[in-house]
């Protein structure tokens, strides 16, 4: 039995990390979908931002968005403040008083999350098309023409750009976290070519408003809405032109809260959509659903069934401790980068990635104990780098 859950587990594992994508790149070199694209483009648009105290960003964002290269006629961008007590609204009040694109503001009260107040906008928006911004993102200026170029194919429901994170002080959590988003984004380069993909950023997205459906509370949006999307027929698809530059948090611990918080949500979202997992009826997706989602969200179990597994089987000899020595420097080197980060050192991607990749898992293992309990976020707090 132990041979048996040895080879399984390190199976998962590569399968995880390195069979599906190269399934992934498989399929879209046999059956390429390209995206029609047209960047004379100019549908109406809405920028739709939630705010929880962003007082130290909302400013240069709010600006950001106003510089975009997109026609000031075909703009409007539109923000909910979730009960804010930093004076986030009246820097947004100012903000449009000088603008040359209409600023609206809302309030949300009592604190209801992102996904209420995302509800509220949409229902305000006159835009054609629904951009979806952080509070604290800023966007390349030709992003928004990157986008919705997109929208030019009639197939195309949703777009989610690239997000590039920005490390000043080099942290180790950033370098970590930026060769996982180069890893993500190569991905999602792939799944467009086979049709859809499966998960998008959250911070520069673009969905047409007719295909929008409001969602509850505790739903999270970056994530449901894009299957809501899938599941009416339409692609979602990723728009590498459309850049996002955000500041990368600068603490393991933050960045942990954010992963068990952002996994969480996934996972009810992915009990909410269960439906879109049947490969019978949903075809490759449903298999990309399972792969890229449930199955990296569960990933520390096969990690900790082939850790323990090694352990035991080490005495034996032949590969065991080959593999033993593996995870001896998978470990080791997530230690070096843990130490490294806390004294403030950054040794490059040698450490801060085997660590980033352990935070993951036992991010999601946090988040998987939560999810059997039964519990749910709903509200947030602002990331801060």
């Amino acid at each position: 039995m132990l041979y048996l859950l040895f080879w399984l587990s390190l199976l998962l594992l590569g399968y995880i990390y390195l069979g599906y994508p190269m399934v992934a790149k498989l399929m879209a070199n046999t059956v390429a979908a390209p995206v029609r694209k047209d960047v004379r483009e100019r549908p109406t648009v809405s920028v739709l931002i939630a705010a929880y105290n962003e007082a130290a960003d909302i400013e240069a964002t709010l600006r950001n968005k106003l510089a975009l290269d997109y026609p000031a006629d075909r703009l409007e961008i539109l923000v909910i403040s979730d009960e804010s007590d930093d004076g986030t609204d009246d820097i947004v009040r100012r903000v449009a008083a000088e603008a040359n694109v209409p600023v609206r503001l809302f309030r949300q009260t009592p604190r209801q999350g992102k996904t209420a107040g995302l509800n509220t906008l949409v229902a305000h928006a006159t835009g054609e098309i629904l951009l979806f911004s952080d509070a604290n993102s800023q966007w390349e200026p030709g992003a928004l023409r990157h986008l919705v170029s997109n929208f030019h194919d009639p197939d195309v429901g949703y777009v989610t750009g690239k997000m590039v994170y920005v490390n000043d002080d080099g942290s180790m959590v950033g370098d970590g976290c930026s060769v996982y988003m180069k890893y993500e984004n190569w991905l999602r380069e792939q799944e467009t070519l086979t049709g859809s993909i499966v998960g998008v950023d959250g911070g520069i997205d673009a969905m047409r408003k007719a295909l929008y459906q409001p969602l509850r509370p505790d739903q999270l949006p970056d994530f449901v809405q894009p299957l809501k999307v899938v599941k009416q027929g339409y692609r979602v698809v990723f728009e590498p032109r459309a850049l996002l530059k955000e500041p990368v948090l600068n603490d393991s611990s933050s960045e942990f809260s954010m992963r068990v918080r952002v996994s969480l949500r996934a996972l009810w979202a992915l009990k909410d959509m269960a439906t879109l997992m049947n490969p019978l009826r949903y075809g490759f997706f449903a298999i990309q659903l399972i792969s890229h989602k449930l199955l990296r969200y569960l990933a520390f179990l096969p990690l900790a069934i082939f850790t323990l597994a090694t352990l035991l089987l080490m005495p034996k000899g032949g590969i065991y401790p080959l593999a033993f020595l593996g995870l001896v420097a998978l470990y080791g080197l997530a230690w070096i980068g843990r130490k490294n980060e806390s004294e403030g050192r950054n040794f490059g991607p040698l450490y801060s990635v085997p660590y980033y990749f352990l935070l993951l898992n036992v991010a999601s293992l946090k988040a998987v104990m939560a999810f059997l309990r039964g519990e749910k976020r709903v509200v947030w707090k602002p990331r801060k780098g």
